[in-house]
């Protein structure tokens, strides 16, 4: 059996747990928002429409934040066509996705959905196929309470109250190719900061996020976020990262130490972030927004067709998740809460159906991916502050890492609780942990709980939700200093007071 240790000290603080963390994202991509929070006539939709079992997976889920509506589809979004009466509202052709968009959702109706579910809305720009007079546009008509053109719209349209959005995505990925309207650094960061200026006579008190690099495997990566950052620096408060990982080659032992790369991406994007700040001799500081994550199979998609004949909401990037996706996910999530100091938001990409924690039929049942059990839990768990942690145990061999520690774990505490969240990496071997707790005084486990299974590429199904959840981890058999960590597994160890 492997051995590993980790020293608990409330003493040793990064930053307070935030609550931003547990953000999600809502993109009009395949069957997301149609038939996944909205579908008129199932059998549990509201008089709006909205699916009221995807609410309560949702509230379950503990999600503070959606981002919205998008992502790709955001590059040729005209938000007018999803105001005004649904009859009146115009069919396009989307672009990005190549499926036709039928505006019955817009932003009313999501910003509606986002309160029912208890989130944070917050909203992305065109600046690919738009630009200034547009999102200043959009920002006057969700947040000025009355008396403009476009703010008495919104109330003649039945939103009385502002929106009050407070955090703008300004645009989606322009450093891709694939983005409609991709531009170049320069190009962009000279849009983004006009367009930034410009919402800040609208509101000043808004809060901006810049567009960083779409991937750290981009051949800009880097060179993106100086140029951008050059031009934007006092005008945002975030610049982006977004990652998404999947195993590659049979590649499970990489797979699951994908957070490697996450560490690295952060890190990197925070060090040129200082740089610029350092350069033009700003006291501020730019947090991270990682305003997409997620495990995706995307080379599944890069080899599919396009949808043929421009179809409404088909499914696409419908990914099934198995144990070893929730468990490398459950890595991310770590990693995420470990950098805390700098990384502001984060939103897991997406909320339903489309590479996503929660499934749904069209007409019939939801349920809950392997994915959603980590995400719940550091959701419901982590809280207080996150303390610096640093394990100490074995490591092992990855083809695209090299040498990675086989604990992965990240510890949050409050006046109750102290919460450890712990993976063990390792494909075949058990993991002792050590817990060294006496900075806590005398405490207890209140719970302790394992997501694992026998097979690492078992998934839950609508006939079978359960096959992969969180179960009682008994081996710590009362000690709060020892606990067995099966292979290819996400733990959650929580320490109370005795």
């Amino acid at each position: 059996m492997l051995q590993a240790q980790l020293t608990i000290d409330p003493a040793h603080r990064v930053a307070p747990v935030r609550r931003r963390t547990f953000g999600t994202f809502v993109e009009h991509l395949g069957r997301c928002v149609y038939t996944g929070i909205y579908e008129p006539g199932h059998p549990t939709a509201d008089a709006e429409g909205f699916r009221g079992d995807v609410l309560a997976l949702t509230r379950e889920l503990g999600v503070t934040t959606v981002r919205y509506p998008g992502g790709n589809f955001v590059s040729g979004y005209r938000w007018e066509d999803g105001v005004g009466p649904r009859e009146r509202r115009p069919r396009r052709l989307d672009l990005a996705w190549h499926t036709t968009e039928t505006n019955e959702i817009g932003v009313d109706e999501f910003v509606r959905w986002s309160r029912l579910a208890g989130l944070e809305p917050m909203m992305a720009v065109n600046l690919g196929t738009r630009g200034v007079a547009e999102a200043v546009d959009l920002l006057e008509y969700c947040n000025i309470p009355s008396g403009t053109t476009l703010s008495d719209l919104r109330v003649a349209g039945g939103a009385k109250e502002p929106h009050d959005i407070r955090m703008w995505c300004l645009g989606n990925e322009m450093d891709g190719p694939w983005q409609i309207g991709h531009k170049t650094a320069h190009e962009y960061g000279r849009l983004a900061a006009e367009t930034a200026r410009a919402m800040r006579m609208v509101d000043p008190g808004l809060e901006l996020v810049a567009c960083g690099s779409s991937g750290s495997s981009m051949p800009t990566f880097g060179s993106w976020e100086t140029t951008v950052l050059e031009e934007t620096y006092d005008l945002v408060d975030h610049i982006s990262c977004h990652a998404y990982y999947e195993e590659k080659d049979g590649d499970l032992g990489g797979f699951l130490a994908c957070a490697t790369d996450m560490e690295h991406f952060i890190s990197t994007v925070v060090s040129i972030a200082d740089q610029v700040g350092a350069r033009l001799g700003s006291g501020k500081k730019i947090s991270v927004s990682f305003d997409e994550w997620n495990i995706w199979y995307l080379s599944r998609h890069q080899s599919a067709p396009p949808p043929p004949d421009w179809p409404v909401a088909p499914p696409l990037l419908e990914d099934h998740y198995h144990l070893a996706d929730a468990v490398a996910f459950g890595g991310l999530l770590v990693t995420l809460l470990r950098h805390s100091d700098r990384v502001a938001a984060a939103c897991l990409a997406q909320l339903v159906n489309v590479i996503a924690p929660i499934m749904t039929e069209p007409g019939g049942r939801a349920w809950r991916q392997t994915t959603f059990h980590p995400f719940a839990q550091a959701a419901r768990y982590a809280s207080g502050d996150v303390l610096l942690t640093e394990p100490v145990g074995p490591s092992y061999e990855t083809g695209e890492f090299g040498q990675v520690p086989v604990l992965h774990a990240v510890a949050t505490h409050d006046d109750r609780f102290t919460t450890v969240f712990a993976v063990n990496r390792s494909v075949t071997e058990p993991l002792e942990l050590e817990l060294d707790t006496r900075a806590l005084g005398a405490v207890r486990i209140a719970e302790a709980t394992t997501l694992t299974h026998e097979d690492v590429y078992a998934r839950n199904t609508a006939d079978d939700p359960e096959r992969v959840a969180p179960r009682p981890n008994t081996s710590h058999r009362g000690d709060p200093a020892r606990i067995v960590l099966p292979p290819v597994s996400w733990n959650v160890i929580r320490l109370a007071r005795s």
